[in-house]
């Protein structure tokens, strides 16, 4: 199968038929193998319907649906496990992304030979307070910390060789940095194109102020796992030594004074109660590396989620 279209969706029921028509219209142009793999994430509305709808039309489209709302990180991991093609490229269901960008992140992928291509909407029709200037913080933090040179991490057009949907796992609200996930797994060879950014012509936004602080913190996380997510030891170890030393020493050497001066007041110096809790703290994340040492990310149910209906996946 040449192509796997992957779609995560939240009450998007009014735009789904057009889309798919679009798509539909896109492929058979080029002749491609295709499926379309529409994930409803516990849509509230007539989403769900509309899909077997459409699936009973066309046997390409499939369907997968949430018993309840997971996010979109979990599902473009369902989506990820049920792809069959070649090439998975992923879009949003609100028609802000164009089918018409199928063929040329395909291209890049099968011809130019790159592991992931990410779309970048370098022109938007966004709010430029409330979403641009946001964004683009966002994309220079997230650029810096993963050393990954892309305009737009979080877009949601994205192309990618099987292989790579097939090694990584998304987990939380991990969709925005796919691409360091990617990398993380061995895949760096990571492209960017310019594509189409189209007015929302359906329904409204899910997404909230929120989203941001959401993004950064998960950056934190992102950053922290990618260099002692296998070894939290040499992070927790490392600082709770250094913590413990220089508690230590304080401690010591406030002792020392009382020793040799016995009219040395040791309790009255705010020196002693800050060693002792320095040394407290020290101890606190020693033991926090040995904890997370036997913890490592190894939950078994991190990825499971309740899928009540399937169609042709």
């Amino acid at each position: 199968m040449d192509i796997s279209i992957v779609i995560p969706l939240f009450n998007e029921d009014e735009s789904l038929p057009e889309l798919c028509a679009w798509i539909e219209r896109v492929v058979n142009q080029h002749q491609y193998s295709y499926e379309v793999i529409l994930v409803d994430d516990g849509s509230n509305d007539n989403s769900w319907d509309i899909i077997k709808q459409l699936a009973e039309k066309n046997n390409h489209i499939k369907g997968i649906k949430f018993q309840r709302n997971y996010g979109k990180s979990a599902a473009l991991n369902e989506g990820f496990k049920a792809a069959l093609g070649d090439v998975v490229i992923t879009m949003d269901a609100d028609m802000q992304d164009s089918p018409d960008e199928i063929p040329g992140l395909r291209k890049m992928i099968v011809e130019e030979g790159y592991d992931l291509v990410s779309g970048w909407k370098q022109k938007r029709f966004d709010n430029t307070f409330t979403k641009n200037i946001p964004s683009k913080l966002f994309n220079a933090a997230a650029r810096s910390s993963s050393g990954i040179q892309l305009n737009d991490f979080n877009c949601g057009l994205k192309a990618y060789r099987k292989k790579v949907v097939k090694s990584i796992e998304v987990f939380g609200e991990m969709h925005r940095y796919i691409p360091v996930l990617a990398k993380w797994a061995g895949f760096r060879k990571i492209g960017e194109k310019v594509v189409e950014h189209r007015a929302r012509k359906y329904g409204t936004t899910k997404f909230g102020w929120e989203r941001f602080i959401n993004g950064f913190l998960d950056l934190t996380t992102i950053t922290f796992l990618n260099k002692f997510g296998k070894r939290p030891m040499h992070f927790f170890g490392l600082y709770g030594t250094l913590c413990f030393l220089i508690g230590f020493t304080v401690s010591v050497y406030l002792t020392v004074n009382k020793l040799m001066d016995k009219e040395f007041s040791l309790t009255n110096k705010p020196a002693f109660y800050l060693g002792l809790t320095v040394m407290v703290i020290g101890i606190q994340l020693f033991l926090s590396g040995f904890i997370a040492e036997l913890l490592m990310r190894n939950s078994p149910e991190r990825n499971v989620y309740l899928i009540e209906e399937k169609l042709g996946v």
